[in-house]
């Protein structure tokens, strides 16, 4: 069974910084990548950063390029968010997600989010 919990979420003025953590019990069955993904107030969730957890290769949206770093340590089962330079636009829940394979199949599994508000 997969469970990720997210944490580090909260409220800071702009051009402050924050670092989310997603901690993942059951880590062995995510698929390579751990992704971020955030969802602000009536828009679609939308990916936000990547890494492969066994590789260590990293993905970003270009919306948060050279101010977000994503890392994770394996020991810990966890993964890291690390958001400098945070604009109002940042505002968002966001959400961890690994995917494992069900039955034959590619199965997203999401935390409950943690909620980044950034106030101008």
């Amino acid at each position: 069974q997969v469970q990720l919990v997210e944490s580090g979420g909260g409220s800071v003025q702009a051009g402050g910084s924050l670092r989310l953590s997603c901690v993942v019990s059951g880590y062995a069955a995510c698929r390579a990548d751990m992704q971020w993904y955030r969802q602000a107030p009536g828009k679609e969730r939308q990916f936000v950063s990547s890494i492969n957890r066994i590789y260590g290769s990293t993905k970003y949206a270009d919306s948060v390029k050279g101010r977000f770093t994503i890392s994770r340590d394996i020991a810990k089962s966890t993964t890291y968010l690390q958001m400098d330079s945070l604009i109002p636009e940042d505002t968002a829940i966001y959400y961890c997600r690994c995917d494992i394979s069900q039955f034959g199949m590619v199965v997203p599994k999401w935390g409950q989010g943690t909620q980044v508000t950034v106030s101008s």
